[in-house]
């Protein structure tokens, strides 16, 4: 049975309560026992669910899933070096936040939840409405004005209601606060069951590579689900020695609004707020300071990771050389490719080495920001 342990004073709650922190303030994190029968493992779906003994659900039965995961890990050459490339945006709802969404609203249906409210700059609200609506439960999504038509109009579909918030993603966050204690609030960033599905990327990654870790995975950061994510997966493949070492885990943020490259480059284990003065075509990566800072630092230092910045020029660049290679992707997942650039001048990946590139979200998603960049 897992329980919410605070990771600020130590305060213990069961999960069957409706609170998104703690009493204290702090940030909820999750006690709870994992394992890997691999042979097991072996003879199930390929989907997230097949690492059901590493999933704190109670009962199999309040599964919510549309057969998600397992996405391809695929060959790419950039610049004479060859790189392995997941791509998570191969979901249902065309972003690899359907991981933990499938297995935060399944906790949810377990403990009875009815509705939902959360705030997203698309991609988690998508996954979110998505899953509600095969769970059969309301949803509402907070997102910013500048959220892609795209974006909006597929939560829309999914029968979810939308509030629409003027300013920056932090403006959107600070004013769902004010109805999460009134509805459930069922935040991709404060609540640790979301971290429970994301986390299964580092499972499939390293069982892809016969339960081995890779040297480098490079992936977008804002608020940190995915980088989280594979920190958390990886910790716990280590601790039940599936694996041997944890992977070098290297971050990517726009320069429009990259708190924590600054706190790497500064040499700060505190994570400031940085004021978004601008918008960015890397919309979901727009985080004036992550909630769960003090354990992005963390997970950055055990993995002897490291973050850089991109600018909208670069990310364009790296837009073109993905689809020129077939791979479509929304504007935040193209960090990875000018960050390889920067990354590899550093030092810190080297071409003999196993680097992964996380492909985050379908460029279906933002079209209408593609239409610059290809039809001058």
């Amino acid at each position: 049975m897992s329980e919410y342990v605070c990771s600020l004073c130590n305060s213990k709650y069961p999960v069957t309560e409706f609170r998104y922190k703690c009493d204290c303030g702090g940030v909820l994190d999750l006690k709870k026992l994992v394992s890997f029968p691999l042979k097991r493992i072996a003879k199930r779906k390929p989907t997230i669910w097949r690492y059901w003994e590493a999933i704190p659900l109670e009962n199999k039965e309040n599964i919510v899933s549309f057969d998600e995961g397992m996405t391809p890990l695929i060959d790419f050459f950039y610049k004479d070096l060859n790189f392995k490339v997941k791509l998570d945006y191969i979901f249902p709802t065309g972003s690899y936040k359907d991981r933990g969404a499938s297995v935060l609203i399944s906790k949810l249906k377990e403990i009875g939840v009815k509705r939902v409210i959360e705030d997203s700059s698309g991609n988690a609200g998508a996954a979110a409405a998505g899953y509600s609506a095969k769970a059969q439960i309301k949803c509402e999504i907070y997102c910013p004005q500048s959220t892609s038509e795209g974006k909006l109009l597929q939560i829309q579909s999914y029968g979810a209601k939308i509030k629409k918030i003027p300013g920056t993603r932090t403006d959107t966050s600070n004013a769902v606060l004010k109805d999460a204690e009134k509805f459930y609030y069922a935040s991709h960033n404060w609540n640790p069951f979301f971290l429970e599905g994301t986390k299964t990327a580092a499972f499939e990654i390293s069982e892809q590579l016969d339960w081995k870790s890779p040297d480098n995975i490079i992936c977008p950061i804002g608020f940190g689900s995915i980088y989280l994510g594979l920190y958390i997966g990886f910790k716990e493949l280590l601790e039940n020695k599936i694996v041997e070492r944890l992977p070098k885990l290297l971050g990517v943020q726009s320069s429009a609004c990259c708190p924590i490259y600054k706190a790497f480059i500064n040499k700060e284990d505190i994570i400031q707020k940085f004021a978004q003065k601008r918008q960015t075509i890397a919309e979901g990566i727009c985080a004036e300071k992550p909630i769960r800072d003090t354990l992005v630092m963390k997970a950055m230092k055990e993995t002897h990771g490291a973050v850089t910045a991109v600018s909208d020029a670069e990310i364009t660049r790296g837009i073109k050389i993905l689809a020129q290679q077939g791979l479509f992707v929304e504007p935040t997942s193209a960090v990875v490719i000018p960050a390889v650039d920067k990354f590899y001048e550093q030092n810190i990946i080297k071409p003999e080495q196993t680097t992964i590139l996380i492909l985050t979200g379908s460029g279906l998603k933002t079209t209408e920001k593609f239409v610059k960049m290809f039809y001058k």
